[in-house]
Parts: C-alpha cells; structure tokens; sequence
C-alpha cells in the first residue's frame, strides 16, 4: 500500500479529516471532516488487481454520501432550532443524526453495507474500514448519547454480528460480523464513559492488526485456505488460532481485558439484561471461532486448491510472533504490573 505517493498523500488527508471530525466544535465541521474523510478513503479503495474493488467503492460512496445528506440536513435543521426558535423537536432530530452516524459506522440495523462491502477489499483497506473509519462516527455518538436508540443499536449489532458470523466460509465476511459484534459492545462502551470505549477500542484494533497483517501476507480469503495451510509451520498455525480467540475475547487472552472492563461497568450500572444479551453473542462467536481452529487443526489437506509460496520473511515473522506473544500473554503482563505497582 505505502509504495504508491499517492496513496501515502490520501491516508494523510484521511488523517487530517478524521482529526478535522473529531476536534470540530459545531455539526457542520463534523460533517465537513467526515467529507474530507470519504473522498480521500475511496481513491485507497481502488486496486486494479481486485476487479471487486470498484464495486465495493462505489457502495461505500453511495452509503457514505446517503448518511452525509441525512447528518447535514439535520445539523441546518439543529441550527435553525438554535437560532430562530422555530417550532423544531431537538429530541428527533438529534435522533436523526444518531441514525446516520450508525449508518456512517456500520452498527445495525444500518450495517447491510458493511459485510458485502467488505467481500471486495483488500486486507489492509478492511483494517482501515474496520477501525479508523470507526474513531470519527463514533466519537460523535458519544457527543449524543442517546439512550433509547444506542440501546436498541448496541442489542442488534452484537445479534447480528453473533449470528451472522455462523455460516460464513469468507474471512473478510468473517471479519465483518465480528466487527459489528464488537461494535456493539463499543457502543455499549459509550454508554458508560468515554475512557473504557478508547481503551476498548485500542485493544480490538490490535488484535484486528495481527489478524489482517497474517492474512494479507499470505493471501488467505477463505477457510479452506486456513485448513490447508500452515502444513510445514505448526508454530504460524496455533498462533493464528489463539489470536482468533484473543479477538473473541476468550479469557485469558489480551482480548479479554476490553471485555471484562465493559461488562464491570455494566454490572455497576444494573445493566443486567443487556449484559446477559451481550455475553451471549460472545459465546456464539467464540464458538465458530472455536469451530474454524477445531477443524483447521484436526484436517490437514496436502493438496491445496491454491498454489502459494510461503512468502513470509524473517522479520514480518518476528514481527507478527511478537504481536501475538502479547495477544496471547498481554492479560497476564498487565495483571503482574499493576500487581507490582
């Protein structure tokens, strides 16, 4: 990605719209942020190698410019409000702007783009959908927090993203859903404060990092691929796996952490039927994660239906074992250091 001038000169500009979105003090410089932020992601989706990519920007655009429509027509609806107090009900139209900042994330029940859109991207554009284009949208949500509709958004996506999951034989749809199931517990997040949604945030995007950076290395899209591979190195193999349960939030991995902090929280908030809904879904996701590391580890094909070379050098290794020794053991560290502290 990084060895194109171009590319390099939108991801700044995609930077600076994010930043524009989240340090702006009025609706309309969100919106504007959000627009910097969308012109200069779309040109990143393009890849002339993947003929899905045009397709998928061109969903993405429509997606994105409907939700654009919807957030500035309610910010000039806002600022009427403000400024000739005109007979306008503040309470919706801030429902309305919830509605497409959701739209924007891909929460549901607004997420019926993100999964097919996600099927025509490379890996490391999916990372970027799957985590930086999250931060502006959802710090914005956090400026509204309404709690009706957060609510019914918080319980649909972690359904959603559960069940959706189940029957998937694509990893990028695969990686979907599990973003929408985290997602939910983000949003659920914002309900409590804004310091436990950042560090949620941070984990998920790591642990989405070391899953992408494997995949997109050596080219795997779907779960035939994974039952295949990794013949000759069995140490690749397990980690990928523990990192699958990592994402999952399996205790006693890294991304438990994230997990155990919301669902204190909720406790301490009496949030208990929207817990027990969440907890749930956890354990449905963890169990066709269990379910891909169960049968990629008991089958073990040695005719592959894709001819690959293991493309992997020594410091992209080094590099992604690192990763996961921290996936794996991260919960344990942070435990023995607060416990020396």
């Amino acid at each position: 990605m990084f060895n194109n001038s171009s590319k390099i000169l939108f991801i700044m500009i995609m930077i600076i719209g994010t930043l524009i979105t989240v340090t702006s003090n009025s609706w309309l410089g969100a919106w504007m942020g959000l627009e910097i932020n969308l012109l200069s992601f779309i040109p990143l989706l393009s890849d002339n190698n993947n003929l899905m990519s045009t397709e998928a920007s061109l969903k993405y655009f429509l997606t994105q410019a409907l939700a654009s429509t919807v957030l500035l027509f309610s910010s000039i609806l806002l600022m009427l409000k403000n400024n000739m107090n005109s007979e306008i009900n503040e309470s919706f139209t801030s429902m309305i702007i919830m509605s497409a900042l959701l739209l924007k994330s891909g929460a549901a029940p607004f997420h019926f783009w993100f999964p097919n859109m996600m099927e025509g991207l490379t890996w490391m554009n999916a990372l970027m959908l799957m985590t930086w284009q999250k931060i502006a949208p959802l710090m914005l949500i956090s400026y509204l927090n309404i709690k009706n509709l957060l609510l019914i958004s918080v319980i649909l996506s972690v359904i959603i993203g559960a069940i959706g999951g189940l029957n998937q034989t694509s990893l990028r749809k695969l990686m979907a859903f599990s973003s929408i199931n985290h997602l939910g517990w983000m949003l659920s997040s914002l309900m409590i404060s804004d310091s436990i949604w950042l560090i949620y945030f941070l984990f998920y995007s790591f642990l989405s990092f070391i899953l992408t950076f494997m995949f997109n290395i050596f080219k795997l899209f779907h779960l035939n691929q994974l039952f295949s591979w990794f013949c000759s190195s069995k140490i690749l193999k397990f980690s990928l796996f523990m990192n699958f349960l990592s994402l999952g939030g399996l205790p006693p991995f890294l991304g438990f952490l994230p997990k155990w902090l919301v669902i204190q929280q909720l406790t301490l908030c009496n949030q208990y039927f929207l817990l027990t809904l969440m907890m749930m879904s956890t354990l449905v996701t963890l169990f066709f994660y269990l379910r891909i590391c169960y049968s990629a580890f008991m089958l073990n094909y040695f005719e592959n239906n894709w001819v690959m070379e293991m493309n992997m050098n020594s410091n992209n290794t080094n590099l992604y074992l690192l990763m996961t020794f921290f996936s794996i053991f991260g919960l344990f560290l942070i435990s023995m250091f607060f416990f020396m502290c």
